[in-house]
C-alpha cells in the first residue's frame, strides 16, 4: 500500500501560496478570485492582506524627442476573508470576500499625459484612473461518492463596483480634460464548481466557474471639448451633431466571467506540488460611457458603434506552479513561479503592461493546533507594452518595468466529527 501523505499536515505547507496572489495582471484582474478556503477540511477561517507596489514608467510619443513618463503605478492593497464549516459529512457552507478587479494609475510630470495648457483650469493635472470592486460569495457544497471524494459547490455572488477616470494631456487629443465618475453599484452573479480529493496522497483538484455580472450604474461625465467637436463638423442626415459638455446618466458595465483550476498533490509525506490556471475573457470587456462614445461618432471612422473608453484585445491566461515543503510539524515554506499572458499589446494607456513573469516565496507557522500565521511575497517582471488611446493610436512605450506583492494571512482550522 502506498504512503499516506496526510492531507491535514500537508495543508500546513500549501496555504501560503495564495497570499500574494495576482498583482497588476491582465486587464483589471487583481485578487485571482481564490476559493481554496472553501476546500479546507473542517471549520476554517482566514483573513488575508495583500500589498502591491510596481514601477511602470516609459516614454510618450512627443516629437522630435520622446518625453519621460515617471512611475504611473500607485501602490495598491486589498483584503480577502473566508470562512467555511461542514454541516455534516456531506454538506458544507462558506462565505468569501475579496476585491477581484481594480486599477490605480496616476500620470505626472512633463509629458503628453499631463495637461500643460496654462490657460486650462486643469493645468498640471495628470491622467488618473481608479477602479475598485468588492465581492461577497456564498457557497454551498455537497460531497458525493462512497468515500466522499467528489464535491459539487455553488452559490450567489454579490459584487460592488465603482470607478473614476480622468484623461489629461495632448495624448488624448480632443478628449483632453475628459472625466467620468462611475458611482458605486451592486449587482449579482453566481459561482459553480466541482472538486475531487484523495486525502491519502494529498491530492485535490477543483474547477470553478464564475459568471459575468452586469451592472447598471450612474455615471457623471465631463467633456470640455465636446461642444467644439460638434460645432466643427457639418450636419448629417437627421440633424447636426450637438454634444453637451456634461452628462449625468446610466452606464452598463459587465465584469467578466472566469474559470479557475486549482490542483495539488503530494510528492512525498512532507512535500506538495501545486498548480493554478486561470482564464478571463477580457476581450469581451469594455467600459463605454455614453457621452464619450457619442462624441467619438463625430469621426466617420468610428461610426456607427463609436469608441469604448477602456477595452482589451485578448483574453488572459494565468499559470502558476509551486512546491510546498513541511520542515517541522509547525513550519512550512513554499515557492512558486508564474506567467500571465496579458490582454494584448498595444494595450490601454491606463494600464500599460503586457502580462508578467513572477517568482514567489512564503512561509507558514502554526502558532497552536488551530491558529497559524503566514507571510509571502512575489517579484514580478512586467512585459514591455505600447500604450494606446481608445482610437488604437499608440501614444507611449513602457519597457523594463517590475513590481512586487507582499501578503500576510491569519488562519484558523479545527476538525469536525460527525460520528
Amino acid at each position: 500500500m502506498g504512503a499516506n501523505f496526510n492531507l491535514k499536515t500537508l495543508t500546513v505547507a500549501i496555504a501560503t501560496l495564495s497570499i500574494a496572489s495576482v498583482a497588476s495582471a491582465a486587464g483589471l484582474d487583481r485578487s485571482g478570485q481564490d476559493i481554496t478556503a472553501f476546500l479546507q477540511d473542517g471549520v476554517y477561517a482566514e483573513a488575508v492582506y495583500t500589498y502591491l507596489d510596481a514601477d511602470v514608467s516609459g516614454y510618450d510619443e512627443s516629437k522630435p524627442e520622446p518625453k519621460a513618463i515617471g512611475d504611473i503605478a500607485e501602490s495598491y492593497d486589498f483584503f480577502r476573508y473566508g470562512v467555511k464549516a461542514d454541516i455534516n459529512d456531506t454538506f458544507s457552507v462558506g462565505v468569501l470576500y475579496d476585491e477581484p478587479f481594480g486599477a490605480a494609475a496616476d500620470y505626472s510630470g512633463d509629458n503628453n499625459f499631463v495637461d500643460q495648457n496654462p490657460l486650462s483650469p486643469r493645468n498640471g493635472e495628470g491622467t488618473n484612473v481608479e477602479v475598485r470592486t468588492e465581492n461577497i460569495t456564498g457557497i454551498l457544497g455537497a460531497k458525493l461518492g462512497e468515500n466522499k471524494n467528489f464535491q459539487i459547490y455553488g452559490g450567489p455572488v454579490a459584487q460592488r463596483v465603482k470607478a473614476n477616470v480622468k484623461l489629461r494631456g495632448t495624448a488624448y487629443e480632443v478628449a483632453n480634460g475628459y472625466t467620468t465618475n462611475i458611482n458605486a453599484d451592486q449587482d449579482y452573479g453566481w459561482i459553480a464548481g466541482v472538486a475531487y480529493s484523495k486525502p491519502e496522497i494529498a491530492l485535490q483538484a477543483a474547477l470553478t466557474y464564475r459568471s459575468e455580472i452586469e451592472h447598471n450604474a450612474n455615471a457623471f461625465e465631463s467633456y470640455p471639448l465636446a461642444p467644439r467637436v460638434g460645432g466643427s463638423i457639418p450636419p448629417v442626415a437627421g440633424g447636426p451633431f450637438v454634444f453637451p459638455s456634461t452628462r449625468d446618466g446610466d452606464i452598463e458595465i459587465t465584469t467578466p466571467k472566469s474559470v479557475n483550476f486549482d490542483f495539488q498533490t503530494g510528492i512525498n509525506p512532507t512535500m506538495l506540488a501545486t498548480a493554478k490556471v486561470r482564464w478571463v475573457p477580457w476581450s469581451d470587456f469594455a467600459i463605454v460611457p455614453s457621452l464619450y462614445n457619442e462624441v467619438s461618432t463625430a469621426n466617420p471612422a468610428y461610426r456607427p458603434d463609436g469608441l469604448s473608453l477602456v477595452s482589451y484585445d485578448k483574453d488572459q491566461w494565468l499559470v502558476e506552479l509551486g512546491l510546498a515543503k513541511r520542515l517541522t510539524p509547525a513550519l512550512a515554506v513554499t515557492g512558486n513561479i508564474g506567467w500571465d499572458s496579458g490582454a494584448g499589446n498595444p494595450v490601454s494607456s491606463l494600464g500599460p503592461i503586457e502580462g508578467y513573469y513572477s517568482a514567489g516565496l512564503g512561509a507558514k507557522y502554526n502558532l497552536t493546533d488551530n491558529w497559524a500565521i503566514s507571510a509571502g511575497g512575489k517579484y514580478l517582471w512586467f512585459g514591455d507594452a505600447q500604450g494606446q488611446i481608445p482610437s488604437k493610436t499608440v501614444v507611449s512605450n513602457f519597457e523594463d518595468n517590475d513590481g512586487f506583492a507582499l501578503g500576510v494571512k491569519l488562519s484558523y482550522q479545527a476538525k469536525q466529527n460527525f460520528n
